[in-house]
C-alpha cells in the first residue's frame, strides 16, 4: 500500500528529523559534543552534535521504513513513538543534570511528546483500522 498511513507517517518525519538534524549543524560550532548545554535551533530548542546525529540516524530510520514497505513503516513508527515517549518523560528528570547528553531544554520534552502521540497512534492504528474497516 503506497498511501498506507504508516508509510506517509514515517516518510515525512524522517524527512523533517533528517533536516532538523542537519540544520543542528548550523547552531553547534563551538558546542562540545554532549554538552548539557546547547545552541538554540530556531531559537527555540537546544541542540548538540550528539542531539544533532541522533535526529539524523531517527530520520533516517524513519525515512528507509517509510519508503521501504508497511511492516517496516509500522514498526519503526511504533518504535522511535515508544523511544521518544520515554526521552519526553525522562527528559523533564535529566534537565539540569549531568545525564542531559542531549542537550535537551523544556521546548525539547514536548516536541518529541508530540512526535510520539503521532509515531504511536499511526503505528499502533492506522493500519488495524483500515483493516477492520475492509472486512
Amino acid at each position: 500500500m503506497k498511501n498506507s498511513p504508516n508509510r506517509i507517517a514515517a516518510t515525512v518525519f524522517g524527512a523533517v528529523y533528517v533536516l532538523v538534524g542537519l540544520l543542528g549543524f548550523s547552531v553547534t560550532g563551538g558546542v562540545d559534543f554532549i554538552a548539557t548545554e546547547g545552541g538554540l535551533l530556531l531559537g527555540i530548542f537546544a541542540v548538540n552534535p550528539l542531539h544533532n546525529i541522533a535526529h539524523l540516524a531517527i530520520g533516517a530510520a524513519l525515512l528507509i521504513a517509510g519508503l521501504s514497505n508497511v511492516a517496516a513503516a509500522k514498526a519503526t513508527n511504533t518504535t522511535v513513538g515508544a523511544a521518544y515517549l520515554l526521552l519526553g518523560i525522562v527528559g523533564f528528570f535529566i534537565a539540569g543534570t549531568a545525564a542531559n547528553i542531549l542537550a535537551l531544554n523544556p521546548a525539547d520534552h514536548f516536541l518529541p511528546l508530540a512526535s510520539a502521540i503521532v509515531l504511536l497512534g499511526v503505528g499502533l492504528g492506522a493500519e488495524r483500522s483500515a483493516r477492520v474497516a475492509t472486512a
